[in-house]
């Protein structure tokens, strides 16, 4: 039966989404970034979702000490991690009860019954032990005695404790994975020996491990048979899989090649933003300086001396650390000089859900400083287009002599995407308004007529000595003013310094329908679950439903109320309480703006988008 069985054909699947789960010590982000890097390497459209405990280490067993990564990969293209899942391995009690709900009806669930003891099920709080009380007859369950074949696994192997040994479970459940799905463990097994190279018995115990599970369910009758996702059809290139966040790290990389500028990130390190220090650190060979500052303050204000010197500065952080670098940033309207920002978003107030996605930053992005403080506010909306906004901002900082803040969120930090590389040679040029030579009558705040960018000089230029400060300064000469008229007037320059950046930005364009009864917005890194809903229900026949997402906030693009005006009913989807709404409605008044908002730290659900969209034509 069993050898009948494995030769029946693969069984071909269009997509497929896989949650893997544990405690935050089984491995699970590693496990899951090991599916998604080989199916990258087949060829599928991918996109992942990491989801972990903001503690260093909850207890064991606690069910908010679990652990998760999803996967999504398919043949067709991918835009989001998706909502439900095809499989679901849970690595104890509390992994599966908190993420049962996910799995559909009569869809796999793998479990690792060692793990379903008495003390395990009490700490996830359950009176029976659900692989045995009938709750699960609406899936295919396949119960596992993982622990113990991995101990049966490596009995031969010198060299390993038990902590070692029961650690390598996770690739037992990788192994499984890779049979039910029809993939190679090549790749893995490099990585093993990449990885583990100055420790061969980790290597060892690894792959045998990984071959265990690999074969354990070759051979195993409850797994009926095995599928196969096609690579799937993308423009031609070279691609890498990447994270939100190293994409983040590179964009910046390729602004200061491009812009022939020095790169120095003055930063603290805070969740979920902490990845892009860490990225940019093991650069040092393309002249970047990264300076880890003992707190927030001191990040941005050495990220506007480094800006003062002529580099291009930066500086990283999440929500809590926008709040604190606010008047330094004030600082940098002030002066007039370049300086990117990036927030990382995270769930809050104060230290909120850190490990958890939101975009409850927006209001503070846009007025969160003293005074009227005018800063350039652009969202990156994937993790792969992270790199294009990265550089996006660092253009429009050079180019336009003011702060830019990045948002970007934990959602797309975290998760990875198949990115075509690129050169820089490709990327759009960088101007930028230094200057060398002095000129008659010569002041600091000379300004370009077209974009009234204060011209850029630097410290040490013979004949271009001036000062700088956070007082208000004199339109003309750039000295200190307390006049009334001129702090009115270069309040009123500053402002329309900003505005005026709506010229050197595109212009916003719908998709699916370029008018009709509903317009569905977005901003920031809600793109996938829009986009993705917003083609489902035009697939379903629904071709009067219009979808633009918003990358530039501050200025919005000029053709923005061209665009609104072709529709019966707009709404507005966002991860908080409806903060660009409000900004939209202050800006476009005229317009009625409806409202669907989620403030769960998770990002929208597509039934519950497709839903309200349905409810709204």
């Amino acid at each position: 039966m069993i050898a009948d069985k494995i030769k029946l054909q693969p069984e071909k699947l269009e997509a497929v989404v896989i949650r893997f789960v544990g405690d935050s010590g089984d491995g699970m982000q590693l496990t899951g970034t090991q599916f998604s890097d080989t199916s990258a390497m087949f060829g599928n459209d991918i996109a992942t979702f990491p989801n972990y405990p903001s503690e260093i280490r909850a207890p064991q067993g606690s069910l908010y000490g679990v652990s998760g990564f999803q996967v999504h990969i398919g043949s067709v293209e991918v835009s989001t991690p998706g909502d439900s899942v095809d499989l679901l391995v849970a690595m104890n009690p509390a992994a599966l009860k908190t993420n049962i709900y996910a799995l559909k009806p009569g869809h796999t669930l793998i479990v690792d019954t060692d793990s379903f003891t008495k003390k395990n099920l009490d700490k996830a709080e359950y009176t029976t032990n659900p692989l045995e009380d009938g709750s699960l007859d609406n899936f295919r369950v396949i119960e596992v005695d993982m622990t113990s074949l991995t101990k049966e696994a490596l009995k031969d192997v010198a060299g390993l404790d038990n902590k070692a040994i029961s650690r390598s479970k996770n690739m037992f459940s990788l192994g499984m994975v890779y049979w039910m799905y029809n993939r190679s463990l090549e790749h893995t097994i490099d990585f093993f020996n990449k990885k583990f190279k100055s420790k061969p018995s980790l290597i060892e115990s690894n792959t045998k491990v990984l071959n265990a599970g690999y074969y354990f369910a070759e051979t195993l009758e409850l797994i009926p048979n095995s599928y196969t996702i096609s690579p799937a059809k993308m423009e031609a290139g070279t691609y890498r899989i990447i994270m939100g966040n190293t994409a983040t790290a590179w964009g910046f990389l390729a602004a200061a090649e491009k812009s022939g500028l020095e790169l120095f990130l003055g930063s603290y390190p805070i969740t979920p933003a902490t990845d892009i220090l860490h990225e940019l650190v093991k650069h040092k060979h393309f002249g970047v300086k990264a300076f880890q500052a003992e707190d927030e303050i001191a990040g941005v204000t050495s990220a506007i001396g480094a800006s003062f010197a002529g580099d291009l500065a930066i500086t990283t952080t999440s929500g809590p650390g926008l709040a604190l670098k606010g008047e330094a940033i004030g600082l940098a309207i002030m002066t007039e000089l370049p300086l990117v920002v990036v927030n990382v978003q995270r769930g809050g107030p104060s230290t909120g859900l850190p490990t958890k996605t939101e975009q409850s930053d927006l209001l503070q992005a846009m007025y969160g400083r003293n005074g009227e403080s005018p800063v350039i506010v652009i969202a990156a909306s994937t993790p792969a287009n992270c790199f294009n906004f990265a550089y996006e901002a660092a253009r429009l900082a050079l180019e336009h002599m003011t702060p830019v803040i990045l948002l970007t969120d934990g959602y797309i930090a975290n998760g990875s995407a198949p990115w075509k590389i690129k050169t820089v040679a490709e990327m759009p040029a960088i101007k930028n308004n230094r200057i060398t030579e002095v000129k008659e009558n010569w002041h600091p705040y000379d300004r370009d007529e077209k974009t009234l960018a204060r011209n850029w000089a630097i410290p040490g230029t013979p004949g271009l000595e001036h000062r700088i400060g956070g007082l208000e300064k004199d339109a003309v000469t750039g000295n200190i003013s307390y006049e009334p008229a001129n702090h009115e007037t270069m309040t009123n320059i500053r402002a329309e310094k900003i505005e005026r950046v709506k010229f050197n930005i595109p212009d916003i364009e719908t998709e699916f329908a370029d008018a009709g009864d509903l317009l569905v917005i977005g901003w920031g890194g809600t793109y996938g679950s829009l986009h993705s809903a917003v083609k489902q229900i035009s697939d379903e026949g629904y071709k009067n439903v219009g979808y633009a997402h918003f990358n530039y906030i501050n200025p919005m693009p000029k053709n923005t109320a061209e665009i609104l005006s072709k529709f019966k009913k707009i709404l507005v989807c966002e991860l908080n309480s409806g903060q660009f709404a409000s900004i939209l409605k202050t800006k476009h008044s005229k317009f009625e703006f409806l409202q669907f908002n989620k403030v769960q730290g998770l990002p929208f659900a597509n039934d519950d988008l497709i839903q309200k969209f349905k409810e709204l034509v």
